[in-house]
């Protein structure tokens, strides 16, 4: 067993104001994300300039915000929603939700492309490699809060999270999606992307790989206590939110490949 690091999730503290580490990493994976952007403008084919990078990076922090925690509402705790509409603004208690984010992220992007007058894939697949650099961050935000902890074992890597409900050992399932869905997914999309691709195919190798490496994590990652396995005692909130990501991003890949043949 690793003895689990027990960082403070507040990074600084200027009197009432709490700086977060959560927050530190949400900021490093826009401004990286946004970094890496403007490198991809520079690309022969690049689909918008440097100056517009700027602007899409605030239309997906938006999407990224409100999307996340429209999703984390609706899908993990609509319940709650339904006794209290208003705790969908009470965005201090915390709860975002990749999936959410994902829906706000493509209706901010549906609004920049008609301000650029660019097609939606055309930015999708521009974005796309992008993406892992916050993914990777916010789980390393999850880590530092000792949150989204995984199922107990006896591995040797296994960790006691404080937050968690029991002393008992357990995966420490943000690392795993930080390695796969950050570091992983990252290198392949940015590898893929490094050359003019078919229209909508890096776009799909995105959702196809994500969906799988969030399929995979969901199987050692524990559940949430609110909704519990859906069936089976094993499927989960977010393997029914991943299976249809792989499905469409495998369409998405073949469409733009027979396109480029035809």
């Amino acid at each position: 067993m690793i003895r689990y690091p027990n960082i403070d999730p507040v990074a600084l503290s200027l009197g009432p104001l709490k700086v977060h580490w959560y927050g530190i990493t949400y900021l490093v994976g826009f401004l990286v994300g946004w970094w890496l952007g403007r490198l991809r403008t520079r690309k022969p084919w690049a689909p918008i300039n440097e100056e517009q990078m700027g602007d899409m990076l605030f239309y997906i922090a938006l999407g990224v915000i409100l999307g996340g925690r429209f999703g984390y509402v609706i899908f993990y705790n609509f319940d709650l929603f339904l006794a209290n509409p208003l705790w969908l603004f009470k965005v201090w208690e915390g709860g975002m939700s990749f999936h959410g984010g994902l829906l706000g992220v493509m209706l901010a992007m549906f609004w920049f492309c008609r301000k650029v007058d660019r097609s939606f894939f055309e930015i999708a697949d521009f974005v796309a490699p992008l993406v892992p650099v916050g993914l990777g961050a916010g789980r390393i935000g999850n880590f530092i809060n000792g949150e989204l902890w995984g199922k107990p074992t006896d591995v040797p890597w296994a960790m006691v999270f404080p937050n968690a409900p029991d002393s008992l050992a357990r995966h420490p399932s943000q690392l795993y999606q930080f390695g796969l869905e950050g570091v992983t997914l990252f290198i392949l999309l940015w590898w893929f992307s490094s050359r003019e691709r078919p229209r909508m195919a890096v776009s799909g190798l995105f959702l196809a790989l994500y969906g799988s490496f969030r399929f995979l994590v969901e199987f050692v990652r524990q559940p949430d206590p609110q909704l519990g396995y859906l069936a089976w005692h094993w499927l989960t909130m977010g393997q029914v939110l991943s299976f249809p990501m792989i499905i469409a991003g495998v369409v998405l890949i073949l469409v733009a490949y027979r396109r480029q043949r035809a």
